[in-house]
């Protein structure tokens, strides 16, 4: 046997190489096929939105993945890789949007719902082939050919069949509620999507602190005795636009307030303010000094309550109870004034509190007779022409509004508007300062929460939406998430453990178009529900609408209960999607017709059903279920902490008190190599094709693992990767050049019978007794789930101990002389040294390694 030898390293070449013969002989495949009837190991692979390019990072997130399964299989288990695509949601919509030059208020008008939803699901699938051709570049095994699709008819029925178990456990329900609501976007969002990196950021906005003139009367009299000049309560805000919305001001219960006699900072007119005792110092300094005055008696918040005040800026009458104080136990001194403007359309806790004190928001009334917040969803003021004219008759002062109407609260959001440009809230403050009705304008530096797809500013808003009650299965979540073993543990315990800590109910409704659809349907006063878990069961029931006169014909005809099929669940035969799911009318038991919810639920939901969906779960695959469920490992990035592992954790609690995965690795970011973070904006990101195409699969994949732990963030240089090519693998290569040469020459095969270890020379029985720790502890790595160390001690024992010192010191034993005892030794433990370390690199390196 001849042992190949190699002109020069060109490990790019190699991979071409080796990659044509896997393709030829279908090696993946037979990795499989091979294995049949032994043990499984279960990965799962997090779907990838394919309507985006990859970037470098996905070569970090895909090589770890790759490492344990390759690492499994060559322990003999057999690992199924399925691949997906993440297919719905405001990705694709965005950018559907974008090649349209549209935005959502045009869908319907412009294009029909039905034309938009072909559009995107032609868009998402753009570049698969881009993703497909990096897959099969940089050696990741994964089943391409059978992938889970989010949008198939097919996922979508599990994803019904889950919601109608969670439906018919109560942890379904609808909600009116404060929720992260994204204008930009149109949707609302849930918290998990709020929580992503990069979501909040600082920003500095325009602050005020507002004067809310107090009422005399029998109840605020004693608070007049003594006053100088007009008397009201102080109170901050970093969001001035809410103050049109303002229905009461909160105060702590315990807290203590004080008088104080002073002047206006801006009109200089003699008046007394109200704040609370501990924050008086940082409103009057050594500046003020002989301008005010502080009394010595203090009021407990609760002695305040009650007391009324004049609506600060008029421009629209609440319909009800409001503009009095209240208490409240979240309201502290650790700035502001310790008095809360409250706004209950635009702030979760001020609308708790408020309607716990009976105090009314601030709606408007539109044209479709719906009670709105004073800022419609695209994020303005409602236009005048919006709103309903016996509303606006009633309760808006025209004259005052018309001038403010249709302003967007956040310039973001309108395009004609830059950051620079005057600011709705400076507009705002400027007014009040004219009415002197404000105490103090100042710049903020604050962290506000940003939508996660469009980068735009969110706004907390009063929602109609369906949510999961999570909260009610928090503890059980919380003691599953203790038996994962996370890497590294403290993500686990800590960014992931603590999420589940606070955990509130998840916000499932979008209102979007292109997405899962929600399968509730309902009567017009919701006197009855219907939650749909599957096709058979929503075509028994248009077969009863079609009897009670409510539908003339069923819309999936052609659709063959029972027949599982792709043809039979193709878009031909049947479409889960809107339009087609809201032209149905279902019917109630009382002959009433029944709608669907309009809603679209959140994409994170389909991600996180994907151990189910994947295998159209229950209506296929029931019986081998528990073979493929848990996932016995699991990887993806960091920013997937309160996304994907959520979901999947949060699901497989709630529906089969089990975790979903039993392992995972939360790998880092990889930023450039100063520490930024890539953008092409700012030229530094790294096209993986580029580093694959000149350094190699092998050397880019070593270079990730050995740098440093996954889980911390990589500063990537390619200089770095072409270090490892050259010490490592070029170490690696010379060696194995330097056997191959003269392994040929003296015809050693390999076959030879093995020469007794306790008669090899002692140098031999030192290299492999290296090697036989080398394995232990390459295998407790790998074991643990902690692939740097494994990737660091081969290349140490490649460069140091098997080049430097046994190569080196061994030479003249290889070169001339009969093959005696010594020389087939030489030769049979150097052999043994290759072959393990091509072993044991294959998981990281398998070009190579193949060679």
């Amino acid at each position: 046997m001849k042992f190949k030898e190699y002109k020069n390293l060109d490990l790019s070449a190699l991979a071409n190489e080796v990659l044509a013969e896997w393709d030829k002989k279908d090696t993946f495949a037979k990795s499989i096929e091979t294995r049949e009837g032994a043990p499984a190991f279960i990965f799962y692979e997090g779907p990838p939105s394919a309507n985006g390019m990859p970037g470098i990072h996905h070569v970090m997130a895909r090589t770890i993945k790759d490492v344990f399964c390759r690492y499994k299989t060559q322990q003999g288990y057999r690992v199924n890789r399925k691949a997906g695509w993440d297919t719905h949601g405001l990705p694709v919509e965005l950018g559907v949007e974008k090649t349209l030059g549209i935005t959502k208020e045009d869908i319907g008008k412009k294009i029909t719902v039905e034309e938009y939803n072909r559009r995107c699901r032609e868009d998402v699938m753009k570049y698969t082939d881009v993703w497909s051709n990096l897959t099969h570049q940089m050696g990741y095994w994964v089943n391409l050919d059978d992938p889970y699709i989010t949008y198939d008819n097919k996922y979508i029925e599990t994803l019904w069949y889950l919601l109608k178990r969670l439906y018919d456990k109560g942890l379904l329900y609808k909600g009116y509620t404060i929720q992260p609501y994204s204008p930009a976007a149109g949707t609302g969002l849930s918290t998990h999507e709020l929580n992503q990196p990069g979501c909040y950021r600082d920003v500095k906005d325009t602050t005020c602190t507002a004067q809310f003139r107090i009422v005399r009367d029998e109840k605020s009299e004693h608070l007049f005795e003594g006053a100088e000049g007009e008397l009201f309560f102080l109170a901050w805000t970093t969001t001035p636009w809410t103050l049109p919305s303002n229905t009461a001001l909160c105060v702590g219960p315990s807290i203590e307030y004080v008088r104080v006699k002073c002047q206006n900072p801006y009109t200089e007119a003699r008046q007394t303010i109200i704040m609370a005792k501990e924050l008086v110092g940082s409103y009057f300094g050594k500046k003020q000094e002989g301008t005010f005055e502080v009394e010595e008696q203090t009021f407990k918040g609760k002695e305040l309550e009650g007391i009324r005040y004049e609506q600060l800026i008029p421009w629209v009458k609440p319909m009800g109870d409001a503009f009095r104080v209240i208490v409240g136990d979240y309201v502290t001194t650790s700035d502001g004034t310790g008095i809360v403007h409250i706004a209950p359309t635009f702030g979760a806790d001020d609308d708790r509190v408020a309607r716990a004190a009976g105090i009314s928001p601030l709606f408007m009334v539109d044209t479709a007779g719906k009670n709105c917040p004073m800022v419609d969803r695209s994020g303005r003021f409602f236009r005048l022409e919006d709103l309903d004219a016996e509303f606006t008759a009633k309760y808006v002062n025209v004259e005052l509004y018309k001038e403010w109407a249709g302003r967007y609260v956040k310039n973001a959001y309108d395009a004609a508007l830059a950051d620079s440009d005057t600011t709705l809230d400076i507009d705002i403050c400027v007014m009040l300062k004219g009415e002197s009705k404000v105490f103090k304008i100042e710049k903020h530096t604050h962290s506000y929460p940003h939508c996660w797809r469009t980068d735009k500013p969110v706004l907390y808003y009063p929602l109609d939406s369906w949510f999961i009650r999570t909260t009610a299965l928090r503890e059980r979540m919380m003691e599953l998430n203790d038996t994962i073993k996370w890497q590294p543990e403290y993500t686990g315990s800590g960014r992931f453990g603590k999420w589940l800590e606070g955990l509130v109910d998840w916000n499932l409704s979008r209102s979007r178009f292109w997405g899962t659809p929600l399968p509730i349907w309902a009567t017009e006063d919701y006197s009855e529900m219907k939650c749909i878990g599957s096709v058979e069961e929503l075509m028994g029931e248009i077969e009863k609408s079609i009897a009670a006169g409510f539908m003339t014909e069923n819309p999936y005809k052609n659709f063959k209960v029972g027949d599982m099929s792709a043809e039979n669940y193709s878009t031909e035969c049947i479409d889960l999607h809107k339009p087609y799911v809201d032209n149905i009318v279902l019917v109630s038991s009382k002959g009433e017709p029944m709608r669907r919810e309009s809603d679209l639920i959140d994409v994170w939901f389909d991600s996180g059903a994907m151990p189910y969906a994947q295998r159209h779960y229950p209506f296929e695959n029931a019986d081998c279920f528990d073979k493929l469920f848990p996932a016995d490992f699991i990887a993806e990035g960091v920013d997937q902490t309160r996304g994907w592992f959520f979901t999947l954790h949060a699901i497989a609690t709630m529906l089969f008190d089990s975790v979903a995965f039993k392992n995972i690795i939360s790998n880092g970011l990889v930023l450039d190599k100063n520490g930024n973070k890539m953008s092409k904006r700012l030229g530094n990101a790294v096209d993986p094709f580029e580093v694959l195409n000149k350094y190699g699969a092998d050397a880019t994949r070593w270079y990730m693992i050995s740098n440093s732990d996954p889980w911390e963030n990589l500063k990537f240089d390619v200089e770095g990767v072409d270090e490892v090519r050259r010490k490592f693998f070029g170490t690696l290569y010379n060696t194995y050049s330097f056997f191959a040469l003269y392994a040929n020459i003296d015809g050693f095969t390999g076959k030879e019978a093995e020469v007794p270890m306790e008669k090899r020379p002692e140098i031999d029985r030192w290299i492999i007794s290296l090697l036989n720790t080398l394995v232990k502890d390459v295998t407790t790595s790998l074991e643990d789930y902690d692939p740097t160390p494994a990737a660091r001690a081969i290349q140490e024992f490649v460069g140091e101990n098997l080049s430097n010192w046994y190569v080196r010191l061994n030479r003249k034993r290889f070169w001339g002389g009969e093959m005696n005892e010594d020389k087939l030794s030489a030769y049979q433990t150097l052999y043994t040294c290759l072959e393990t370390v091509a072993k044991l690199a294959a998981p990281f390196a398998p070009f190579i390694s193949d060679r």
